[in-house]
């Protein structure tokens, strides 16, 4: 992302046509956009900072662009849309846009991808807490730690106290600007050194997670696009 939290799109082709047209609708979407003229290019793009989406009109030379992306070890992979001439699916796009490219064919597949964007984002996103609480594992022992952080799918966390693999916490948390505390049951994923912990949640009251998720909803602050989606 940049620094004005815009998604960032790599444009991969060769064709004006192409690379107008859908740059257009990109800025309608408040979405960054850096153009490479061939594969090789981007691939060196992409191993320089973060890439939310690639938009790649379809050659031979693709496939390895598109296998570097699938084995690449980065937490988040960026949504891939293929320009090309057939309808048929792409393997390793998530979706096609097919060729003529105009405005109008632009719209419902860059929509698919934006919103696959925002998903991705919002389910990865962390936002600092640094709140204390005292949680009860499963054989009923209180354990006192610190919430560091918390996301879409989980919390991080530090205690002074032991955590192990597939412990299961739980707790009731207080959300910084709310005004009811929400219940959350959560599994320790893994640990580190000086109690350091990450947990996915189980299970969260609908009414907790529904506040859980307004919340995380007023913490993205992610730029608007200019058309309505």
């Amino acid at each position: 992302m940049t620094a004005d939290m815009a998604f960032e799109c790599l444009l991969v082709s060769r064709d004006p046509g192409v690379v107008c047209v859908v740059n257009k609708f990109l800025e309608s979407l408040s979405i960054s956009t850096h153009v490479c003229l061939t594969s090789s290019r981007a691939a060196d793009r992409l191993a320089e900072g973060s890439t939310d989406l690639i938009i790649l009109d379809w050659e031979d030379s693709s496939t390895d662009l598109l296998r570097g992306v699938q084995s690449s070890n980065g937490w988040q992979k960026p949504t891939v849309v293929a320009v090309s001439d057939s309808q048929t699916l792409v393997p390793g796009a998530h979706v096609v846009l097919s060729k003529p490219v105009t405005s109008e064919s632009c719209v419902q597949p860059l929509r698919f991808a934006y919103n696959r964007m925002l998903r991705d984002h919002r389910r990865h996103a962390r936002y600092s807490l640094m709140t204390s609480v005292t949680a009860t594992d499963q054989n009923q022992r209180s354990i006192l730690l610190t919430v560091m952080d918390i996301g879409d799918g989980g919390v991080g966390l530090i205690s002074k106290e032991h955590l192990a693999v597939a412990d299961v916490l739980s707790f009731r948390l207080l959300l910084p600007a709310t005004d009811r505390s929400i219940f959350i049951e959560a599994r320790v994923q893994w640990t580190r050194r000086y109690g350091a912990a990450g947990c996915e949640f189980i299970r969260i009251p609908p009414l907790d997670l529904s506040i859980l998720n307004d919340w995380l909803k007023s913490r993205c602050k992610i730029k608007k696009p200019l058309v309505e989606l």
